[in-house]
């Protein structure tokens, strides 16, 4: 089957159990979301979907994470090891969706998405506003373990999108500079992490972050 976006979706301000701030993690489908450069994570707009809410701008949202995708596959797999259906937008994504290799995409691919041409900058790093939110036991290391996050995207083009649209592989730069190479590179490895640093694939407030940390 082509690929295609299951569904998209946009979060509101709600309570987690275990934090003490709202939070806009929990995604539900909506029937379309229009989508935009949010600017930068500090003092920038937050979400790249407009109507979308991240509380915590410090670490979520920006240009480089403006829009976050997850392959309904991936969802599955985890249903599947939890003994629990998850729905689309559970890990908090904007984009579900299928028949697409989400987690084998190179850093700085382009994709044709509905009305927009989005790119892949990063993994998702978990953290502990995901892990009450899933009130799974040892959900960080478990998900990290698996190491298949879906993928950051930054908006090069805006436009709508809606569920049903096709995606479109249009640009793979073909250096083979993975999201699991570079998540295991976050994750602390160092030799991983030299290879993207001296590949400069990375977007450049990206690359500046993760050279930050060796």
């Amino acid at each position: 089957m082509p690929a295609a976006v299951r569904s998209v979706s946009a979060g509101s301000p709600e309570p987690v159990p275990g934090l003490k701030r709202p939070s806009g993690i929990r995604k539900r489908p909506v029937e379309v979301i229009e989508v935009r450069d949010p600017g930068p994570k500090r003092g920038g707009l937050g979400s790249g979907v407009v109507g979308d809410a991240i509380i915590s701008r410090k670490h979520h949202g920006g240009t480089t994470q403006a829009v976050y995708a997850v392959a309904r596959e991936e969802l599955d797999w985890w249903g599947d090891h939890l003994g629990r259906e998850l729905p689309d937008g559970m890990f908090g994504e904007n984009l579900t969706t299928t028949d697409l290799e989400v987690d084998t995409a190179e850093v700085g691919e382009l994709w044709r998405v509905g009305g927009t041409l989005l790119e892949v900058c990063g993994p998702r790093i978990p953290c502990a506003t995901f892990a009450k939110h899933m009130a799974e036991r040892a959900w960080v290391r478990r998900f990290a373990e698996r190491g298949l996050t879906g993928a950051y995207l930054a908006v090069r083009e805006p436009g709508a999108v809606r569920a049903g649209d096709p995606v479109e592989v249009v640009h793979r730069p073909g250096h083979g500079l993975r999201l699991p190479m570079y998540f295991r590179a976050l994750m602390g490895d160092k030799e991983l992490a030299a290879v993207l640093l001296d590949a400069q694939v990375l977007p450049q407030v990206e690359h500046d972050w993760l050279a930050s940390r060796q």
